[in-house]
Order: structure tokens, then sequence, then C-alpha cells
């Protein structure tokens, strides 16, 4: 990720940490029953779920732990998948869809129970998720989304425009829903709190330690680092949207977006008691959305998509600071305080991946923008699977993208497309 404001340095922009320096890189030569590749949400969830059940882990991150898009994403845990209920039933069949709805939908439980159960000091705010509806049509298919989480028993309700203008102090949505599951956390906290927990669990953790060379041979695992190498059993890669070639043929399976943020000093008491007093966070159907939320020390943070290549420019924030303006007029752009950008990993259908391409290689990404609680429960899927279990969500064969060669002429494309649907008020 890269940044860009109050706090720059470091690692590919990622500022210096005490946290960094704790962590030695890995040296010699070692063992382990499971070695875990990537140190963000869906590796350290693995180490963490694998070493409680007594399993000898050992987590290798190239740079630091949340230097990744774990420790840069705008915080809101938001439970469920892009698709709703009965698409996943329909996708996977009455059982398993049923089972993927139902710990998808708790994956926002999952997360604040890790919160509570290991003392992670990281700001967490469960006061839900508003989705604003930005057209008629787009209302319409909240009200579906709505009901069918309300007939499984969620705590889901459908907002009047009226409703919605009040909960955030800005009359731009015709109407919306709230999951009241959802909430935030401050996520760079939260990504160290799952390492520290991980480690309290007998996980060795090592940073600055990046992975050159993945063999099998013998029936067992050789992973090696600059200066060292481990054998095991079991591997599992967890690197999302930072998916080199580790692995032949699986970066070529995702697709990678920009993901902008900005935020902006504390807000002053006129305008923090009238803009999300509630503390809600809040996304929108469009589908080149905008996201936004307040932190519990009153700044105002707002996110969205920018370009399919990894470039910062003033023009890529710009963009992003005019969809403030449209929002919230009355917050002065002289306010802002931090901009910074990385990149997010999406699916071709909106899913999230389980794959073994090899004998004990397990690996898990494709979160679409939902990457707090999906891969957090992603970490607990991966670890069933180490232990043999089935699990809710499939293991899919990788399938590379063919035009994948082609994504960023193609991948604008689509961006122009859907900015075009969104204009007209067509649901996402």
């Amino acid at each position: 990720m890269t940044s860009a404001g109050a706090e720059t340095g470091g690692a590919g922009g990622m500022p210096s940490s005490l946290w960094a320096a704790a962590l030695p890189g890995l040296a010699g030569e070692t063992r382990a029953d499971v070695v875990v590749i990537g140190g963000g949400f869906t590796g350290l969830s693995t180490a963490l779920h694998l070493a409680e059940r007594g399993a000898d882990v050992v987590l290798l991150e190239a740079a630091e732990i949340g230097w990744g898009a774990s420790g840069r994403n705008g915080g809101q845990v938001i439970p469920g998948l892009k698709l709703d209920p009965d698409a996943l039933e329909a996708t996977f069949g009455r059982e398993r869809g049923a089972r993927l709805t139902e710990s998808t939908g708790a994956a926002a439980d999952l997360v604040f129970g890790l919160i509570e159960r290991h003392a992670i000091a990281c700001e967490p705010v469960r006061a839900g998720w508003i989705q604003g509806a930005h057209a008629p049509r787009a209302f319409a298919s909240i009200q579906l989304r709505a009901e069918q989480w309300a007939r499984r028993g969620a705590p889901v309700e459908i907002l009047s425009a009226q409703a919605v203008r009040e909960r955030l102090g800005a009359a731009v949505y015709c109407g919306g829903l709230i999951d009241k599951r959802a909430g935030t956390i401050q996520p760079l906290s939260y990504v160290r709190g799952l390492a520290r927990a991980a480690q309290g669990a007998g996980a060795r953790l090592f940073a600055g330690s990046a992975v050159r060379t993945l063999q099998r041979s013998g029936g067992q695992w050789r992973v090696a680092t600059a200066h060292g190498a481990l054998a095991a059993e079991h591997v599992v890669i967890g690197t999302d949207a930072y998916t080199g070639t580790l692995w032949p043929g699986l970066a070529r399976t995702i697709l990678t977006v920009q993901s902008i943020q900005l935020a902006t000093r504390p807000l002053g008491h006129n305008l923090a008691s009238r803009i999300l007093p509630g503390g809600e966070c809040v996304s929108e159907t469009r589908k080149i959305a905008f996201y936004f939320r307040r932190d519990p020390a009153g700044r105002f943070l707002i996110g969205g998509r920018g370009p399919t290549r990894d470039v910062d420019s003033p023009a890529m924030f710009a963009a992003l600071e005019r969809s403030l303006t449209r929002l919230f007029p009355e917050i002065d752009l002289g306010e802002l305080d931090y901009r910074w950008s990385g990149r997010i990993a999406l699916t071709t259908d909106q899913l999230p991946h389980l794959h073994e391409p090899a004998p004990g290689l397990h690996v898990g990404l494709g979160y679409n923008g939902r990457g707090i609680a999906m891969a957090t429960l992603m970490g607990r899927i991966l670890a069933d699977r180490v232990a043999g279990r089935d699990t809710e969500l499939p293991v899919t064969r990788l399938a590379p993208i063919p035009w994948h060669g082609l994504r960023q002429p193609l991948m604008s494309a689509a961006i122009a497309y859907y900015r075009l649907k969104d204009r007209f008020g067509l649901p996402s």
C-alpha cells in the first residue's frame, strides 16, 4: 500500500513501527506442522486458529504485519458476501448455500468475538452498516436483500429516505437498509492484535521474510526465504491482492484495483452532532461505490475505487474529494489530514475462493472489498481444511482468467460501463 499525509515512511509507504522491529526474520533451518505465508487477516487468523488447536505453526510475512490491505483498509466489518442468501443457495445448492450464508452472516460476530476474547485494542464500534440506495431501482434490490436476511433471522431492516437522511446527516439516498451485525474497527491495530494472539497461542511469526521458493518433495513442503528454510506438511498462502508468482497461475485468478482513502481531522462539535451521530458505517449501491464512516476520535473517513494500475496521483485523490463534497459539502477539504491507497482483490464471480492446487497446499483469497470479516472467516476455514474437514466454502480448482493479460484496458472499460449504469440508477 502507499500513503501520504501525516504518517509516511517505511517499506512501500508503510510507517515504520516498533512492531516491525520486534519480529525477527527467518534464519537457518527449522520445521513446523504448517507454514502460513502472509501476515494479514487471512494468514494471522489461520495461524491463530491452528495454534489454538495445538498445531506447530510458522507464519512468514514479506514486509511487516499488516503491511498490505489488512493495515490500510476502511475499517468496515460487514457480514455476508456480495451475493445474497437466495443466490448463494442457487449457486451452491440448498444445504451448502445455507451453511455458507450462516457462516458469512456470522463473520462480524467472529471478528468482534476475537477482539473481545483476546482483548484487542482496536477501537471496535458495533453500530451497524447502512447501505444507501442511490436510485429507486437500487432501492428495490435492497428491499429484496433485507427481506432475504430477515427471513433467516438477521437484524436487517429497511430504512426510508427520511430515516437514512437523519442517520447520515445528508439527503443523498432514496432509502436504504441497516444491518445491525456490522461495525467498525481500526484495522491495523486489529491485525497486530491477531498477531499477538497467535503468538500467545504458540505460533512463530517472522517479518521481513519473503518466500523465494516453494517446493514439494518426499511428501513434505520446503519453503525458502533469503536467509532460512522450513520443512512442513502443510502450506497456507494468504496473500490475496499481493499474490505474486510464488505459485503458477494463482495471481491470474484475481483482478486487483486500487482502493483509495481520505481522512479528515476530528470534526468540530457542530458537524459531529449532525454527520453519522449514531456511529454507523455506510456504503452505496453504486457499482463504483463510495463508503464512509467516522472514527472514535471524530475523523471522517471516505474511500472508493481508484485506477487499475498501482499509481498515486493528485487526480486520483481529487476525484474522491469531489465525491466527499457532493455527499457532505459542509466538510472543508482543508481539513483533510490523510490520503492513502493500495490494492484489493476481486473475483469474476464476486465470491471468495478456496483452492488446494497440490497436496497439502491451501489457498484462500478474493474478498471483493469485504476483507475484514471474510478474511478472518477464511482463516478459520483454512484451519479446518488443514485438519481435513469439509467446509462451507467448497474447494475449487485454479481457473486463471483467460483475458488476464488484457485486464487493465478491459477493467477500465468495465469501470466506465458501471459508471454509466450507476448514472441511470440501475442496481449493482
